[in-house]
């Protein structure tokens, strides 16, 4: 893929919106990206080839999993809504069971997001504070189109989009989960083409990790100019 190619498929839309983020309590002038796709569609590996770059990260998935380790801040509420058959020996959150649960139960799945959603959201904007050397930003935001309070806080969405097929394989590699379990995860999440809607930019992740370079150095030169 040439790099012309590249700008092309990286470019879903080349309007700005207004920044919202003095919505969400935030005021800088620097680009706010929410990076955004479905399970094993590689954020992570987009992200840290952003950070190459000199962007700055922020991961909600790794602030959720802080609150939820032992002694983390969201653990006496999970503990008073769920009780300690939802907790670890240890104390931190028992993820498997609770994701057994969530996936069955939308009132439990509303609870568990009750108590983890505003955390995560001021940890992310403490973050924020303090990334202050970054020329832009990138918040990985997994359930971005369902969290309109995150969507305030960016002022472009960027999707890393793939077959759902490799979704699967992806996941199924890299964790214990059955290709049954994934998914049933990936239908629990916004559809694809509802995803890819919301999108000012795609990245396609289909191709290898050189393409993958290719298109994020794209993007960041079109970021450090915004």
């Amino acid at each position: 893929m040439t790099l012309r190619q590249a700008d092309e498929t990286t470019s879903h839309s080349t309007k700005l919106s207004k920044n919202d983020s003095q919505v969400a309590g935030y005021h800088d002038r620097r680009l706010i990206v929410g990076l955004t796709g479905g399970i094993g569609s590689g954020k992570s590996t987009v992200a840290a080839l952003f950070a190459e770059h000199g962007a700055g990260i922020i991961d909600t998935d790794a602030i959720a999993h802080h609150l939820t380790q032992a002694g983390g801040e969201a653990i006496p509420s999970i503990r008073a809504a769920f009780g300690n058959d939802y907790l670890t020996s240890d104390g931190a959150l028992d993820r498997a069971r609770m994701r057994r649960l969530i996936f069955s139960d939308t009132a439990a799945k509303q609870r568990l997001e009750y108590i983890l959603h505003p955390l995560i959201r001021e940890q992310a904007k403490a973050q924020l504070r303090q990334l202050q050397a970054s020329p832009y930003i990138l918040v990985i935001v997994p359930l971005l189109p369902e969290s309109p309070a995150f969507r305030q806080l960016v002022q472009r969405v960027l999707v890393v989009d793939c077959e759902e097929n490799t979704q699967v394989a992806r996941v199924i590699w890299r964790s214990r989960l059955t290709e049954e379990e994934v998914r049933a995860i990936i239908t629990r999440q916004t559809p694809r083409a509802e995803r890819l809607q919301l999108a000012d930019d795609i990245i396609r992740n289909d191709s290898g990790l050189g393409s993958l370079a290719e298109q994020v150095a794209v993007l960041h030169e079109r970021y450090l100019k915004v």
